[in-house]
Formats: C-alpha cells, sequence, structure tokens
C-alpha cells in the first residue's frame, strides 16, 4: 500500500502540476498587493525616487505615469508634429516612463508610435499596450495582427478589448494568445462611468491581467467598488482621462497650489491631479495624453517623490470640490 500510495500517475503529475500554478498564481497575486501596499503606506519617498506599481499577476513593476495618444498621435507624416512627438517620447524615456497606451480607434497613433519609436530605438524601453476595437474574431485576429505591424512589434506586452466591443468573443482570443506568448498580458477598456458595472461582471469571470478605465479627483464613481474590487482580484489597473478631458484645469482657472503640496514634490495641477490618481492603492498606473514635450515632463514628475496618504487624499479631493 505504501509503494503504490508514492506513484506518480500522469494523470496525479499533471493534477499536482495544475493545483501547483493555480497555487502559484495566487501566491504571485498576494504577494505583489502586499508588496505595493508596503510602497503604499511608506511615511516618505527620496524625492529623487521613481515610483513603480507590481503587476499582480506577474511581479514585473511599471512606472506609476504613462502616456495615451488618443488625438495627439494621430499626426499622420507631418514632419512637424512628429518631430515634437520625438521629444514627448524622449521625455518619457529619459524619466523611466513605460507605458505607452493606443489604439486602432485613434487614426495614425499605432503607425506614428511604431515608427517614432523605431526611430528612436527606444522599443526595448516601453511597455506597449494597444487594443482591439472590432467586432468578430476573424476580424479582430485581423486588426490586432495589423497592429503589430503598425507599432513595429513582434510581441505586444499588453492587448485589451477597446470599450468592451464584442469582448466575450475577444477574450477567448486573447487568452489563447498569451498562453502561446504572442502577447504579454491581456485586459479590457472603458471610458463611461455606465461602463462600470459590465467591466465588474467581467472582472469577477474571467480575471484580466488588465483593467483601463477613467477616474480623477473629480470622477471619483470607482472607488465605490471596482477599484476594491481589482485590488482584491490581484488585477492592474490602469487610469484614462486622469485630467476628466481637460476639464479639471478649466475648474481650478487661477487657483494656487496649496502650500502643503510641497510636501509631496507636487509644483504644478498637473502633478496635483495625478498624484491623487496614483496614491490610490487600487492603481497600477495613469496614462495622460499629450503632444507636448513640456507637458511630457511635468507629468512624468508625478511619479517621483512622496506620494499622499488617505488623510491628504481626501483633503485633496475636498479642496478640488469647493472650487
Amino acid at each position: 500500500m505504501e509503494a503504490d500510495s508514492n506513484k506518480f500517475t500522469r494523470r496525479r503529475v499533471i493534477q499536482m502540476g495544475i493545483n501547483w500554478s493555480l497555487l502559484n498564481i495566487l501566491t504571485l497575486r498576494a504577494f505583489a498587493s502586499n508588496l505595493n501596499d508596503k510602497i503604499l503606506n511608506a511615511d516618505s519617498f527620496n524625492q529623487s525616487e521613481l515610483i513603480q506599481r507590481i503587476i499582480p499577476s506577474s511581479g514585473e513593476r511599471i512606472t506609476v505615469i504613462g502616456l495615451g495618444t488618443w488625438l495627439t498621435f494621430d499626426v499622420g507624416i507631418s514632419g512637424s508634429a512628429r518631430e515634437r512627438l520625438k521629444n514627448v517620447l524622449k521625455n518619457l524615456v529619459e524619466k523611466k516612463g513605460t507605458i505607452i497606451d493606443s489604439s486602432p480607434m485613434y487614426g495614425t497613433s499605432q503607425e506614428v508610435v511604431g515608427e517614432l519609436c523605431e526611430e528612436l530605438k527606444i522599443r526595448d524601453k516601453l511597455f506597449f499596450a494597444t487594443k482591439v476595437w472590432t467586432t468578430g474574431k476573424h476580424d479582430g485576429i485581423e486588426q490586432m495582427d495589423d497592429s503589430f505591424a503598425k507599432m513595429k512589434t513582434k510581441k505586444m506586452d499588453l492587448m485589451q478589448v477597446h470599450n468592451l466591443v464584442d469582448a466575450d468573443t475577444h477574450i477567448i482570443t486573447l487568452k489563447e494568445w498569451k498562453a502561446s506568448g504572442k502577447i504579454r498580458y491581456w485586459g479590457i477598456t472603458h471610458y463611461l462611468e455606465s461602463a462600470i458595472p459590465s467591466i465588474i461582471k467581467i472582472v469577477k469571470k474571467d480575471k484580466p491581467d488588465f483593467v483601463q478605465f477613467s477616474y480623477s479627483i473629480r470622477n471619483r464613481e470607482a472607488e465605490k467598488e471596482l477599484l476594491p474590487l481589482c485590488k482584491d482580484e490581484g488585477i492592474a489597473v490602469i487610469i484614462n482621462r486622469p485630467f476628466d478631458g481637460g476639464n479639471l484645469f478649466n475648474s481650478i482657472k487661477t487657483q494656487v497650489l496649496p502650500a502643503w503640496a510641497t510636501d509631496y514634490g507636487i509644483k504644478t495641477w498637473a502633478q496635483f491631479f495625478l498624484k491623487f490618481i496614483v496614491s490610490h492603492p487600487a492603481v497600477t498606473a495613469a496614462i495622460p495624453g499629450t503632444s507636448k514635450p513640456d507637458h511630457m515632463a511635468d507629468n512624468i514628475s508625478a511619479a517621483y517623490g512622496a506620494l499622499p496618504d488617505t488623510a491628504t487624499r481626501s483633503k485633496m479631493a475636498t479642496l478640488v470640490d469647493n472650487f
């Protein structure tokens, strides 16, 4: 009986492998969550220290500020616009920003990203994210392959279902592509608060690596359920529209930054808004879009120095709500 109990049949070995894989995934997500908590709960940061977050499904680190390309990189073959965007990318990389996010929906943005990154030889320094934005399995595969070609990459770091369009169909493909190594991570995106229930449903059912949605100091609906859920499930969060489509800057008008903002290395309102976002324990990164090199330098500065604690976050939100 003892000899028989020690035999490893093929079925038993396979089952053990599956169990160990599940255990490793759960352990890695828990480790990443705990490590991010330790980072967030630290009393202070050296002002020269880069703030990074852990991707729960892998343990990989990425910088908390990246770059969105909606409208801003849709410049076609314009030489002057491309030169300006080269400097945007240089500022991103120089300060160790990593994520650059695009989509087939964004006109020529994917081609511009791919060609400029090739010219600057910075592909290996960046985390490429794009999306599928069509219906049907075949059309989805064709569109995603086209995105690989336009962005001039053999492997996509993150492929997402844009605005949940035909999500059930594309998620099957994305899971297969991740398993085969064609993409490193998969996720879903939306920008409307009304989509939060649908996002929550997919998070619970399919456990994507990443979820991307809108969240800002004035748009805090995601704090109620979605952000806590992502943290509990060990899912990375990318925030789009961190400036609420520019409306935040209109609301502050001539308001002066509070003196206590300097305690967190905050020198501009853009940094104020971004540090509010990335100090949330569930947020992995924010991707403000810009075509201006000085704005990129300003935005990426929010990835350095101290982060607001819970009490300060509340004070920040109250301040802006009263404007």
